[in-house]
């Protein structure tokens, strides 16, 4: 596991992890100082809000998640990196899901760790902080 600083960047499989009350996943995001979010793990969290059986449950669940991280909104230079990580998985005829392209590109954009149960996103030169 490859750490810088005491930070990092969450991907929606650890929220979720979270949300079931994971103790390995609430005791190593309070380890962290800072805990961003990206607008697209926001969105696909709300997706899954709105799909669910109890969607107003599950956006007060997300709602108080968030007061507690920090959200990075996507600009031009994320879509710069979005566009070269997406050029490269697809030369290695490796896709992973779209969203995810998205996220990682926030982590290598602002330098932040991605903490992922994703194994796909080992396919790419981030710095991870796997599950």
């Amino acid at each position: 596991m490859k750490m810088t600083g005491n930070k990092c960047l969450l991907d929606t499989s650890v929220i979720i992890h979270f949300f079931k009350n994971s103790e390995q996943i609430v005791q190593l995001l309070n380890s962290f100082e800072e805990i961003y979010v990206s607008s697209t793990v926001v969105g696909e969290l709300y997706y899954g809000a709105y799909a669910s059986s109890n969607p107003k449950k599950h956006i007060d669940q997300i709602q108080s998640f968030l007061i507690n991280c920090i959200t990075v909104q996507l600009d031009i230079s994320t879509s710069i990196i979005y566009g070269q990580i997406k050029s490269q998985l697809k030369r290695k005829g490796t896709p992973i899901p779209e969203n995810d392209i998205w996220i990682a590109a926030t982590s290598i954009e602002h330098k932040i760790p991605l903490f992922t149960s994703d194994k796909h996103f080992a396919l790419l030169e981030l710095d991870l902080i796997p599950l």
